[in-house]
């Protein structure tokens, strides 16, 4: 009786031991390729410029916020300052150059190239 309650103890560790050991190397492998085809992802994207038009609401010395045509604000976040955003006051009608991606909800992933007054 004793022997049965050994065997089945040791066979129930060896199953565990498999169960977890096999999934932890699937996941890295997973998480590896997640990661990689994201940052492919992000090289990618950066290098299409897009255009946005509308009125300056607010600069500070890290961000500004631009509100288009529906009334809709897009906040742009920088470590240098763009190009052209030192000519251009709160209230002006602008047209921004940028990369990546915007949302009125997401913080702004890419990079601002420039700001310049609309014509």
């Amino acid at each position: 009786m004793m022997k049965k309650k050994l065997i089945t103890i040791v066979m129930g560790m060896v199953f565990w031991a498999g169960l977890f050991g096999g999934c932890g190397q699937t996941e890295v492998k997973q998480d590896n390729a997640i990661t990689n085809s994201s940052e492919e992802g992000k090289e990618e994207g950066t290098a299409e410029e897009k255009e946005l038009t509308g009125t300056i609401d607010e600069i500070k010395d890290f961000m500004f916020v631009v509100t288009d045509e529906n009334d809709t604000p897009y906040s742009f976040t920088f470590e240098e300052k763009p190009e052209g955003l030192e000519n251009v006051s709160n209230g002006d009608a602008v047209t921004v150059k940028y990369t990546g991606t915007i949302s009125e909800v997401d913080p702004f992933e890419g990079e601002v190239l420039s700001v310049e007054k609309a014509k």
